[in-house]
């Protein structure tokens, strides 16, 4: 099946911080818009993280993003929100060019909601994460696909730390 970009099947997305709470320029929205010149800035300090919630449910297979040079991820987790599980560490180089990071074959064919991308620290010394682009290829599932919800579940929406 061919991989499309999963954009937008987004149904909702946050970000852990804005750097100087300046969410105009340099909010979450700017992680999926056309222009180059618009990003995403963390706050200083970490973990940093971008929870994006999908709506219907896809398969992702891979993950396109590009940082700014000096501002990567290092120590990145992609995380299933709804199963509470890592589904892989995925390793970004530091520097300014879009990458794609492919998921392991294993997890390609899996229907997922909600997944997190974890940035356990950063290439900046302060823990700041720059993004200007973010984008999930993949194709769309079947929602009958997804677990089934646990309705005692109280934390669904909890912040998952992968040490």
């Amino acid at each position: 099946m061919a991989q499309v970009s999963l954009v937008k099947n987004i149904s909702n997305y946050r970000v852990s911080s804005v750097l100087n709470r300046d969410v105009t320029s340099l909010g979450k929205q700017n992680l999926f818009d056309p222009n180059p010149e618009t990003c995403w800035n963390s706050e200083q300090g970490s973990p940093q993280h971008i929870l994006v919630e999908f709506a219907p449910c896809v398969r992702i297979h891979s993950v396109c993003v590009q940082f700014q040079g000096g501002f990567a991820g290092k120590d990145t987790r992609l995380v299933d929100v709804d199963r509470k599980e890592e589904i892989c560490a995925l390793f970004p180089d530091d520097n300014n060019k879009v990458q794609v990071l492919e998921l392991p074959k294993n997890e390609q064919g899996v229907a997922r909601r909600r997944i997190k991308l974890q940035f356990a620290t950063s290439t900046d010394f302060y823990g700041r994460i720059v993004v200007y682009s973010l984008d999930f290829k993949g194709s769309v599932a079947d929602d009958a696909e997804l677990p089934a919800k646990n309705t005692n579940d109280t934390a669904s929406n909890a912040v998952i730390t992968i040490v």
